[in-house]
């Protein structure tokens, strides 16, 4: 689905720019102090947001170890996994950079956070990935949510006491060719609904874009991208502490705290910013 609506983006981005013939105006430092009421402070912490932006892009770092746990050997699991790594970052950077790039050279500093919503024509196309956005969101949002799940439902049934609503478990057999059964149980069914109609719900009043997706990568790329591998490493490595490999992994975990810090600190301000100015369930992408 991802590589559905980039090739899309990308083919959108490439047929603007080849009708006009023409880049659009930008430079390296982005929209000019004062243009579209943007001030200095304004562009200091959109940048910043913009360091969260990228930081989002490696969240797949937290699913490398499940991943490799799934894998055979010979050969050994991590030689595999770093050829793989290897691989699919470099050709998935290449293709999202394209994107990026093309994007910039068809709209200029007017470029969309979300590149999709600069274009309107042709609509088929542009629902089509729209449609695969969804379809892509969907499923991560069941893979991510199941922490959450297993959280607060282990918090409630353990405050209230075993009743039907845990326990039982309610058998739906579907119509399909082959034999297919849906159980749940009412607490499960209630309180996920719930859960993702609120969700659902707070996306629709406050949709910033890349203020939100800001903000998310910069609160999980440290501790999930980079201490957490970071200490496993030193751990299971049994590296010395005061070592020059201890200083320099150390050294990168702090780094990368202080980008997540003042990445979360710009997107937190740039969507304060935002609701300022905007009423909700109709704010702009």
């Amino acid at each position: 689905m991802s590589f559905g609506y980039s090739f899309i983006a990308l083919y959108l981005c490439i047929e603007k720019f080849a009708s006009h013939h023409d880049l659009k105006a930008s430079n390296l430092t982005g929209v000019d102090v004062g243009k579209n009421d943007i001030s200095q402070s304004t562009k200091v912490w959109q940048s910043f947001q913009a360091l969260g932006n990228i930081a989002f892009a490696y969240t797949f770092a937290n699913i490398l170890i499940e991943i490799q746990d799934t894998l055979k050997s010979p050969p050994a699991e991590n030689k595999t996994m770093k050829r793989a790594t290897l691989y699919g970052i470099g050709v998935t950077t290449a293709f999202y950079l394209s994107i990026g790039v093309m994007g910039y050279m068809a709209f200029g500093n007017d470029a969309p956070g979300n590149v999709l919503t600069g274009f309107h024509e042709p609509f088929w196309l542009v629902d089509l990935a729209n449609f695969a956005v969804i379809i892509h969101l969907s499923g991560s949002f069941q893979v991510f949510a199941q922490p959450i799940f297993t959280v607060y439902e282990k918090w409630i049934a353990s405050r209230w006491p075993p009743t039907s609503l845990f326990l039982h478990v309610y058998t739906i057999k579907l119509p399909f060719p082959r034999p297919c059964l849906f159980q749940f149980t009412l607490c499960k069914l209630l309180l996920r609904t719930l859960f993702i109609i609120l969700t659902t719900t707070i996306a629709m009043m406050l949709p910033f874009f890349n203020a939100v997706l800001g903000f998310l990568g910069a609160i999980s790329f440290w501790p999930l991208t980079v201490y957490f591998p970071v200490t496993m490493h030193l751990s299971h490595s049994k590296v010395k502490r005061r070592s020059r490999e201890w200083m320099m992994l150390q050294s990168l975990s702090m780094v990368s705290l202080l980008v997540s810090a003042i990445a979360t600190v710009g997107s937190i301000i740039d969507i304060v910013h935002r609701l300022e100015h905007t009423k909700l369930f109709s704010a702009k992408l």
